[in-house]
């Protein structure tokens, strides 16, 4: 996401704290630009040739280099963050590193375009925990089209129908839903935690709790080689800087400036851009798995649209995002 994304915490924390000139600027284009950064993840992690704990733990490290000056100005203008929002951070970091793991190791199994639809499964989970943790009533459209959305990350991952030749169906979804479920709790301390002052240290300070848990688990999991050669090292500083810290400021910077249906319906294009993407480098997804993702997108469609019609009109409804950057 991820940030792999991204996308959907940044449109939890976006308020008064984005810089007035990104607000002024052409938002379209921006989220177009962001929502093409963060497909591209799948892509980048997949041709880098490493394993997921490596590709994980070292997409957070290299996004640091960049996040760390940008706090370090944040901080001097806006002054620190409060602790238990800090302690919002940290929790969210630590879901977010295992989100990566899991996401990563979904793309191993099923393929870039086909673990990025997968992980719209967030879509359903993020609901379920903010009615869990916030007693956040559930929406009668979101009911009807969970089992909808199921249906279409089944077929997607090829747990159902013909899966891509070569790869692990029932694996690639256990690890895609597991990313699903971290990402969503990812996203709701994010929105807990959100609002503030700052919108750079929140991320600066998750994403060095992601690299941590991606450490640790990858670790132990996977194992984690720190000289993966290039071309890996290329891959992996396109993966943290492109698909993570550039899709972030873009999709920062364009979703104030949007409409909550147009927001939604730009950060759609994700996931099918991650799907063309995974064509060009040689992936063929079955017809079942491509009906899967169309399933899959149209639903996540279908529900952001309807939500986006009830918040314009005053109502206010939990709407889970997307991800950056994954993812991603």
């Amino acid at each position: 996401m991820s940030l792999k994304n991204s996308s959907a915490a940044a449109s939890a924390r976006a308020d008064a704290s984005t810089p007035a000139p990104a607000r002024r600027g052409r938002p379209v284009p921006m989220a177009v630009a962001g929502s093409a950064c963060i497909s591209a993840s799948a892509v980048f992690m997949k041709l880098s040739g490493t394993n997921a704990g490596t590709a994980a733990f070292l997409r957070c490290a290299l996004a640091l280099v960049l996040l760390a000056p940008l706090t370090w100005r944040e901080v001097r203008r806006a002054g620190p963050r409060p602790g238990r929002y800090l302690l919002m951070d940290i929790g969210a970091g630590v879901l977010l590193g295992l989100d990566m793991v899991f996401w990563a190791a979904s793309v191993l199994n099923v393929g870039a375009a086909v673990a990025t639809v997968l992980l719209n499964i967030q879509v359903v989970f993020f609901p379920l925990l903010a009615r869990l943790v916030s007693g956040v009533r559930l929406d009668r459209r979101f009911v009807l089209l969970a089992p909808v959305m199921l249906l279409g990350v089944a077929l997607a991952g090829g747990a159902i129908g013909h899966a891509q030749p070569g790869s692990d169906a029932v694996a690639g979804v256990v690890y895609g839903a597991a990313a699903g479920l971290a990402y969503a709790g990812y996203l709701l301390l994010m929105r807990l935690g959100g609002g503030q002052r700052h919108s750079v240290a929140p991320v600066c300070v998750s994403t060095a709790a992601a690299a941590a848990a991606a450490g640790i688990l990858g670790g132990l999991w996977t194992g984690i080689d720190l000289d993966p050669g290039w071309p890996a090292w290329g891959w992996l500083a396109a993966l943290a800087f492109i698909g993570q810290v550039l899709a972030w400021l873009f999709i920062t910077s364009a979703l104030p400036g949007l409409a909550p249906a147009t927001g939604a319906a730009l950060l759609l294009l994700q996931p099918v851009m991650a799907f063309g993407l995974g064509l060009l480098i040689g992936e063929r997804p079955t017809l079942t798995q491509a009906s899967g993702c169309v399933l899959v997108v149209a639903a996540v469609w279908y529900q952001g649209r309807a939500a986006g019609r009830r918040a314009s009109g005053g109502r206010t409804v939990p709407v889970a995002g997307r991800r950056p950057g994954k993812g991603s």
